[in-house]
Parts: C-alpha cells; sequence; structure tokens
C-alpha cells in the first residue's frame, strides 16, 4: 500500500514506515532514549531526503519524550530548575545548529553532511560502548579487570569547573555548579538535535551522571524535560525551512507509542549487559550501513533541482 508523501514529494509503503515507527519505539522504550538515532538512518535508507528524515524524528522525539516525563513527574523525579537552565542553552545550540543545517542546505551538501555527521557520531559511540561491554563481560566472567586512569579528561574539566563563576544551588539535583557547565552542554546537544534529528539523551544523561554529578534519579525525567523543549524548538525551525512531513510524522509517532510500550515491558526481562551490548550492535550496524552507501555509486549521478 503506497502513500504519497508531500514534502518529502515521494511514495512510499505505508507497511514500512509503520514498521520503523515501531522499531524505533521499541528501542526509545527498552533504552530511554529517544531513537532518533535510529529513525534517521532507517528513513534515509527507504529514499527519504536527509532534510526531511531529520525534521521527522526530532518532531517524533517530542511524542515519546513527553509520554515518559509525565511519569516522572508525578513521581518528582525532575529537577525544573536545571531543566530550564538546559533548555535555555539548547535553544541556543538548536538555532546555530539550524544556522548550519540551511548553510549546507543552500550549498547542496545536506545530504553528504547528514551522513558523515552519522558515521563519524555513532561509530565513535558504538566502538566506546562495544569496549565497555567486552570489557564488563570479561570481568564477569573470567575475573579480568582494567585499571582505571586517575587523571581523566573528564576529571580535570570537573575541577576546572568548579572553579568558574555563577555557582549556582540546585537543591533537588543537591548539587552547586556554575551555571555554564549545564548550558555548554545543552548547547552541544541542542546543535546534535537540529543537525542529526536525535534526543541527545545518550549524550546528556551520561553527562549528567559525570560531569553534574546530579543525582540518578532525576537524570532521566529532567533530560526528557529539556529535550521535549529542544526538540520542539528544532522542530518548528524545520517546519519555517519546509522540511517536516506531517504525513510521514504522523505515522511514525502512531506505532511508536505502540513500540515504546513494548520496548519498556521488555526492558525489564533482559539484564542491563544484555541491553547495552545490543545497543552497541544496532548502532554500528547502522554506522556501517550508513559508510557503505557513502562510497556505494549513486542511482543517478547528477540531478537538477530548484533550491527553495
Amino acid at each position: 500500500m503506497q502513500i504519497y508523501l508531500p514534502v518529502a514529494e515521494i511514495p512510499i509503503n505505508i507497511i514500512v514506515i509503520l514498521i520503523f515507527g515501531l522499531m524505533t519505539g521499541f528501542i526509545a522504550g527498552m533504552f530511554g532514549i529517544g531513537g532518533g538515532f535510529l529513525a534517521t538512518p532507517l528513513l534515509i535508507f527507504v529514499g527519504i531526503p536527509p532534510a526531511i528524515a531529520v525534521a521527522t524524528s526530532t518532531n517524533q522525539i517530542i511524542a515519546s519524550s513527553t509520554s515518559g516525563l509525565l511519569v516522572h513527574l508525578r513521581k518528582g523525579n525532575v529537577d525544573i530548575k536545571m531543566g530550564l537552565v538546559l533548555v535555555c542553552g539548547g535553544f541556543v545550540g538548536s538555532f546555530f545548529g539550524m544556522f548550519i543545517f540551511k548553510a549546507l542546505q543552500k550549498t547542496g551538501q545536506i545530504d553528504i553532511a547528514v551522513s558523515i555527521i552519522y558515521v563519524v557520531f555513532l561509530g565513535a559511540i558504538g566502538i566506546n560502548m562495544m569496549i565497555s561491554s567486552i570489557k564488563e563481560l570479561l570481568q564477569k566472567k573470567y575475573g579480568i579487570t582494567w585499571e582505571k586512569k586517575k587523571d581523566s579528561r573528564i576529571t580535570k574539566f570537573i575541577a576546572r569547573a568548579k572553579k568558574w563563576p555563577l555557582q549556582v544551588n540546585f537543591p533537588c539535583s543537591k548539587i552547586k555548579v556554575s551555571i555554564f557547565v549545564p548550558l555548554i552542554l545543552s548547547m552541544l546537544i541542542g546543535v546534535l538535535v537540529s543537525l542529526m534529528g536525535i534526543g541527545g539523551g545518550f549524550l546528556m544523561i551520561p553527562a549528567m551522571i559525570s560531569i553534574l554529578k546530579m543525582r540518578p534519579q532525576v537524570v532521566i525525567g529532567t533530560s526528557l524535560f529539556q529535550i521535549i523543549f529542544i526538540a520542539a524548538n528544532a522542530t518548528f525551525l524545520q517546519a519555517l525551512s519546509n522540511n517536516l512531513d506531517i504525513v510521514l510524522a504522523i505515522f511514525m509517532i502512531f506505532t511508536s507509542a505502540i513500540g515504546s510500550q513494548i520496548g519498556t515491558k521488555t526492558s525489564y526481562k533482559i539484564d542491563s549487559e544484555s541491553l547495552r551490548s545490543f545497543l552497541a550492535l544496532l548502532i554500528l550496524a547502522v554506522c556501517t550501513k550508513m559508510l557503505i552507501s557513502l562510497f556505494s555509486k549513486p542511482e543517478s549521478l547528477y540531478a537538477i533541482e530548484f533550491i527553495k
């Protein structure tokens, strides 16, 4: 069954879109992340222009994150004060990211740029996660341990950040930190949301724990709080640029909600090490597919298109 996408300007099998939404929702529910890192490449693989794929993934993040946030709000596990600071930085980052996005789009290099960013970004994360999983597996089965570096870059950064000005107290998170630290972190996430159509949860959550030293109980809820507003801002900017295909977004959101529920229930039946190993393999598989597509011969060697 084919459906015509008015903004992407291509017909596509509706069953494929529904399955993609189900898959990304399942991943989001299982790992507690937006699923944008999977949704964008999958849409690109079936012929959706990268600019449309990024905008659709960003729109989907809002829906999946909102349902999760409501649960954490009821439990009181959201640091509103920290969330608002992160939103401010994220807004600046998303505007800057959209500026880069539009510049690349005008030059006609947005397709290759998005693919390269995904290959580099997902490759680095996937390899790092796989190495950590292998180390944990060897330690658990054979008792092999690795000595941790005492003077890591994160440790040095935290030591310097303690001396930065404008130290602010965040009672809910039970921390006191310079306001510039969360602002810088959220600005970087905002740029990634605009360029890649990802939620950035798998970056923000570790940063909240290791750099900001927030209480684990409020980390996920606060991350969802800030990413909803940042993704909404990025979606609005993408819509102004006529990159948002609402028909595609509606079908993706519908099945991703179902997949999210299935993924959440499944996560309770699988141990954390297996989950992380599976996620690492999935990320590397997507990265490999995009890397191959970068060097494969295109169907048409050139195309003529009116720049909007």
